[in-house]
């Protein structure tokens, strides 16, 4: 089963922004003025291919051969037999290969998000003569003390892991690891260069 994680909040500026440049796209064409609607294509393209770079671009995806990592500039395939560690900081770390490392840029972990998943598993605080929260049931505690601390960033890298150890448990050979570079993003890059060009040539 093939999983697709990103950060939710970029994911969504990405798009949003795509929207917003694609409309004033469209009202330079029709209002083509010479060099100042150059000028204004060169600008949105330079800021959209970056958007798109930082943005939309960046993922972690979890398919049945191993783990992709996409990052800004560069994919990295990992298969699930050649992960020796996973590890949460402000990031997910992937050590394979031997040594190699991996940081995922998706999800990330911010002290704000750690410090209110810590809140998540503390018990009530009683104020006062009467009890004003709800009381947990026993289970309920447990469940919570299970994931007290723990962010969207600790889940998948326990999915992670618990595809690595699957694929060790079937006995799979270790592979190479590969990494490419990006050319989607190369071509973002290319295109948004190519409109700064023709804006400075028009002038």
């Amino acid at each position: 089963m093939k999983q697709v994680f990103r950060s939710k909040t970029a994911y969504v500026f990405g798009w949003v922004w795509v929207v917003f440049a694609a409309a004033n796209v469209v009202d330079l064409i029709v209002r083509y003025s010479g060099k100042p609607s150059l000028v204004a294509l060169a600008v949105l393209g330079a800021l959209t291919a970056v958007v798109y770079v930082v943005a939309l671009r960046p993922a972690t995806v979890l398919t049945e051969p191993g783990l992709l990592g996409r990052t800004p500039l560069r994919s990295t395939f990992v298969p699930w037999a050649s992960v020796d560690d996973v590890t949460v900081s402000h990031s997910i770390n992937v050590t394979h290969s031997g040594g190699r490392l991996l940081r995922l840029w998706t999800p990330m972990t911010s002290a704000r998000e750690r410090a209110k998943a810590q809140r998540r598993g503390a018990a009530p605080v009683r104020r006062g003569r009467y009890q004003t929260e709800p009381t947990l049931t026993k289970g309920e505690q447990a469940a919570a003390e299970v994931f007290a601390g723990r962010t969207h960033a600790d889940w998948v890298a326990d999915q992670i892991t618990g595809r690595a150890e699957q694929a060790r448990f079937r006995k799979e050979e270790p592979g190479p690891a590969r990494t490419n570079w990006a050319y989607d993003s190369v071509a973002a890059a290319v295109v948004a260069l190519a409109l700064i060009v023709a804006a400075v040539v028009a002038g």
